[in-house]
């Protein structure tokens, strides 16, 4: 310790003597003995006011260079070395505590580096001899304990805290250790004592109050744990950290009415985050079950939220979202048309109000919407789809093929660029259903480019798997290039999840190549699918078992299809067609 003094004195000395300058700098020609020293002021000088970090090591490994026994400058660069080379900076600082043993702040520091560099095993004895060396630090005890945590040894961590608590009484930090490490050994009676202790040390310590009650909670003693947390509440009613420990205390007991009563008063305070507030209830609402059984209490979460933050976009959608899974949408719908107003303006809220109008087939309403939206956001795609898609509705077609040309304009991506030119082929094929046979031009020409639009989407995104299933449908409908449209009914099937709509043109496109049985196994899994009762697909799998012969089971779908809605008259001509097939031929 005095050979460290005298450095430091002389180093407080040599470093008056020398100021920084942009002339090539000499080196003193100062004894051997001290030219060390004066290296290592200089690394000092050039780390902490240059800030030239490099050069500060140059001159340090310098120091150590010309005297190999300069612990100082060993220590520094393993202070340079701990987060970029943890283990280089364990053999520097092992090194720098070698020369000088009897320094503790060198040994703390080895300690650190073995922590920095998750070198557990060897830290452990490190610390143990700095428990040793400096046994009125309790935070050596503190990190022993838990490195004997680590390595799993949980007992000689329990043994290592009480030899702290006889000599140093109890401490928080190490009482809330001895606890953990109680419980996780299955002592909860001794947590509780400590605890237990606690309390009766400073009775007015709020946080007491509540690890105590959080014990008697976890050993199921319920009514010494409401006990604890009125005593803690008693304190302070507002706090926060109580009310979570007693909001989990009702959740445990599945006491939900006193957990939500209890999460109305932590939406109530301004101490605990919105985020959490916004997580919690997300949570609350994530069960249909219990959201139904709770919707008084759950409303009244949501709506101190809409009060309390009636401008925040986050509890904006959650209350929305509960609007409308309390099936009020007519409200949810106002809220977010209130929101349209706001400035900036938030394209999200325009984006609801379409969707939602879109929903109840408002066209005028979301024409509207879209225009505005457009207005403050001119180059969004998804807002010239929209208006697309009400033109359509209103069969508009061709303004709305216009749109859906001025949208590719500011479609940023190839996934949206074939979306587009998706909804164009779909849109295209509209045109031809409806012109029929009364214009064979127009029909011939809409059927091609309905095509050409689907052949472009798929150029840009060739797993587009609505294109590859509408394009399979309409060609087999048409009875044209129905390989290919096996092909492309194939990779929809195989892209997405089990669909019955994909299954559905996946068999239809089988029945048309004439493999019916094939045709049918598909369709009876598409039907097994459908939880919507799509009465088309009833049609499809009674036109499939009439070509396997199967009259009666086939007038049977045909006839379920009847009762689903679909059309009455191609119901008759099949059941018609079906009996004059099955009747023997005439005699003459």
């Amino acid at each position: 310790m005095k050979r460290l003094t005298a450095i430091t004195g002389l180093c407080l000395l040599f470093s008056t003597a020398f100021v920084a300058g942009k002339s090539p700098r000499q080196t003193p020609e100062w004894p051997d003995s001290l030219r060390s020293v004066w290296l290592y002021t200089e690394g000092v000088k050039q780390n902490a006011i240059a800030g030239d970090s490099a050069r500060a090591r140059e001159l340090f490994a310098e120091a150590i260079r010309i005297d190999s026994a300069y612990a100082p400058a060993y220590y520094q660069l393993a202070v340079g070395d701990m987060t970029a080379a943890p283990d280089r900076a364990v053999d520097e600082a092992r090194r720098a505590w070698e020369i000088d043993t009897t320094n503790l702040w060198y040994l703390r520091f080895y300690g650190q580096a073995l922590l920095s560099a998750e070198r557990y095993g060897e830290a452990l004895p490190v610390f143990r001899r700095l428990n040793r060396e400096d046994p009125k630090d309790p935070d050596n005890y503190r990190l022993v304990a838990a490195l004997y945590q680590l390595q799993k040894n949980p007992y000689m961590a329990l043994a290592t805290l009480d030899s702290a608590e006889l000599r140093f009484g109890r401490i928080p930090l190490l009482s809330a250790m001895k606890r953990r490490l109680l419980i996780a050994t299955h002592q909860v009676d001794k947590a509780i004592v400590e605890a237990r202790a606690l309390v009766e040390t400073a009775p007015y310590e709020l946080e007491h109050h509540v690890v105590l009650a959080d014990l008697y909670a976890l050993a199921g003693k319920d009514s010494l744990a409401r006990t604890e947390y009125d005593a803690a509440l008693a304190i302070d009613s507002t706090d926060v950290g109580t009310l979570m420990s007693l909001a989990d205390f009702y959740n445990g007991r599945r006491d939900y009415r006193s957990l939500l009563a209890v999460s109305r008063q932590l939406f109530l305070s301004d101490d605990l985050p919105l985020d959490t507030k916004v997580k919690r209830f997300e949570q609350f609402t994530s069960d249909t079950r219990f959201y139904r059984e709770y919707y008084p209490q759950l409303n009244d979460l949501a709506t101190t939220l809409a009060i309390r933050y009636p401008h925040d976009k986050q509890v904006v959608e959650l209350y929305a979202r509960h609007l409308i899974a309390s099936g009020e949408l007519e409200q949810a719908l106002a809220l977010y048309k209130l929101r349209t107003a706001d400035t900036p303006p938030d394209v999200d809220y325009f984006r609801s109000v379409i969707e939602i109008e879109t929903y109840l087939q408002h066209p005028d309403s979301v024409n509207r919407y879209v225009d505005r939206a457009l207005g403050y956001f001119p180059d969004r795609a998804d807002l010239y789809l929209a208006k697309g898609n009400v033109l359509t509705y209103t069969k508009r077609y061709r303004e709305a093929l216009d749109v859906y040309r001025r949208s590719l304009r500011y479609a940023d991506s190839d996934s949206l660029r074939s979306v587009i030119w998706g909804i164009t082929g779909d849109t295209w094929h509209q045109i031809a259903e409806e012109t029929g046979d009364a214009d064979r031009k127009t029909f011939a020409k809409a059927r091609k480019a309905c095509y050409d639009a689907y052949d472009r989407s798929l150029r840009y995104d060739p797993y587009n798997m609505l294109v590859l299933n509408n394009y399979a449908y309409f060609l087999s409908l048409d009875g044209e290039q129905l390989d290919r449209a096996l092909d492309m009914s194939t990779r929809a099937i195989g892209l997405g999840e089990r669909n019955a709509t994909y299954l559905d043109t996946h068999a239809w496109v089988l029945f048309r190549l004439g493999r019916f049985e094939e045709a049918r196994k598909i369709m009876q899994q598409a039907i097994a699918l459908d939880d919507r009762g799509n009465p088309e697909l009833l049609v499809h799998y009674g036109d499939i078992l009439q070509a396997l012969g199967e009259r009666f089971l086939a007038e049977t779908y045909w006839k379920r299809a009847l009762e689903k809605g679909y059309d009455a008259e191609e119901i008759v001509r099949r059941i018609e067609a079906a009996k004059a097939a099955a009747a023997p031929p005439r005699k003459e």
